[in-house]
């Protein structure tokens, strides 16, 4: 079948999906395989559940007139999703970095939404499945789309890319994450900058923060609008009052009160202005865009217990985002502050020496307690420190917090995913 018979056929659907649990009536059901599972063999509970069409590519599970076989079914979808992109003909902003990514993004969705029909990536959906998805999630009323791109290996980017066709581009920054994939900041670098090279080749337009040299040392042969603080000579001139706890800034004669802490922020919130000012968003609008954005899924969320404040930023971390952490945290005016830090993975040959850096850099800083779990923190030389205390595990960590007391305190809590450490929510 062409894909432009298939794309027919999709546009008579209500919705794409991949999984059976959420297949709803009229659903176009892509059967993708994975590691461990044949997805050929949930076709037919899918068309049972509603589904119009399942896409699969292994003839045994053929229905007549239900099932459409292909020669590959993630090919398949990809391909669909270019394809529709194309068909659509609409603004594309592609996101990608190595930290706030998924918040950068959410901004850019609520400022952008205030004057025109949006659709952007759901949470992190951001891989070679997420971006189709994304893609054919738009549909004919969307006049802008946000497309948030992760990687952590070379030609990922540059793949997403290609599915994408982003017209527009904003890399948050490069950062010391994935580096068992990318194999060292330079590698990150190639890696995130592939976005820029896509948007080269194009023709199309990229938006940069000034205040990173490296993002302006990659884009001197691009179209751009840059953004930066008074001290810089940007186009979009934004500045910070305060970030403590939660980010002001000022812009145009305008004070915008967020709901996000930590100076790292600014960036991301500088960032969504710009972009609503490229595309001319009001300015009362833009404000009441970022004031009203709630942060959620432990991404700098705010938690008061009594007289307890928790900053929960658990999503995810790697050096550079736990780094800015906890130098934003330092800068609080919070009497007793105390930070809960855990591992952060996917770092390879660098773990050691970053973990180890994490912790030298912790008992300079103007916090009363560090707590580290986890083996990796557990290795680094903590003896001589008595602000540091080291947990190899969890579960030892939790029996140690039974018998602390944490009223009138701030308490600052980041971790790789994996550690899920929004579970000490409990047990304060």
């Amino acid at each position: 079948m062409k894909i432009s018979d298939l794309h027919a056929l999709y546009l008579d659907c209500n919705a794409v999906c991949t999984d059976t649990r959420t297949v709803a009536t009229n659903d176009m059901f892509f059967a993708l395989t994975g590691d461990n599972f044949n997805g050929n063999t949930f076709a037919l509970k899918a068309l049972k559940a509603g589904a119009k069409y399942a896409i699969i590519d292994d003839s045994e599970y053929h229905i007549p007139n239900q099932t459409i076989i292909v020669e590959d079914v993630l090919k398949t979808l990809q391909t669909l999703a270019t394809f529709h992109r194309d068909y659509l003909n609409i603004p594309i902003i592609g996101l990608t970095g190595s930290n706030g990514k998924t918040t950068t993004k959410e901004l850019i969705n609520a400022v952008l939404s205030q004057k025109f029909a949006t659709t952007a990536t759901l949470g992190n959906l951001n891989n070679h499945i997420g971006v189709p998805l994304t893609l054919l999630s738009m549909n004919a009323e969307t006049e802008i789309g946000i497309v948030e791109m992760g990687a952590n290996h070379l030609k990922e980017i540059e793949f997403l890319s290609n599915i994408a066709k982003p017209n527009f581009g904003y890399i948050t920054n490069f950062g010391k994450a994935h580096l068992e994939g990318f194999g060292s900041i330079e590698g990150v670098i190639q890696g995130k900058s592939e976005l820029y090279h896509f948007l080269k080749s194009t023709g199309g337009h990229v938006f940069i923060n000034k205040k990173d040299s490296k993002q302006v040392e990659l884009t001197t042969d691009l179209k751009t609008t840059s953004f930066g603080d008074e001290t810089t000579d940007a186009e979009i001139l934004i500045n910070l009052i305060t970030a403590d706890p939660f980010v002001i800034s000022e812009y145009n004669n305008l004070n915008i009160a967020s709901q996000l802490i930590g100076t790292y922020n600014f960036t991301n919130i500088s960032a969504a202005i710009t972009i609503g000012a490229y595309f001319k968003v009001q300015d009362t609008d833009i404000k009441t865009a970022i004031e009203t954005y709630t942060p959620t899924n432990n991404r700098s969320q705010i938690i008061t217990k009594g007289s307890t404040k928790i900053i929960l930023d658990a999503y995810n971390a790697n050096p550079t985002s736990m780094k800015a952490a906890l130098e934003s945290f330092h800068t609080l005016k919070d009497t007793r502050k105390i930070a809960i830090i855990g591992d952060m993975f996917e770092l390879g040959d660098e773990a050691t020496k970053e973990h180890q850096n994490i912790v030298d850099l912790a008992t300079t800083l103007n916090i009363d307690k560090v707590y580290i779990i986890g083996h990796l923190f557990k290795d680094t030389l903590t003896s001589s420190n008595k602000i540091i205390t080291a947990y190899n595990t969890f579960e030892a960590f939790k029996s140690e917090l039974k018998q602390q007391e944490f009223q009138n305190t701030t308490i600052l809590i980041k971790a790789s995913r994996g550690m899920k450490l929004e579970r000490i929510l409990d047990l304060i």
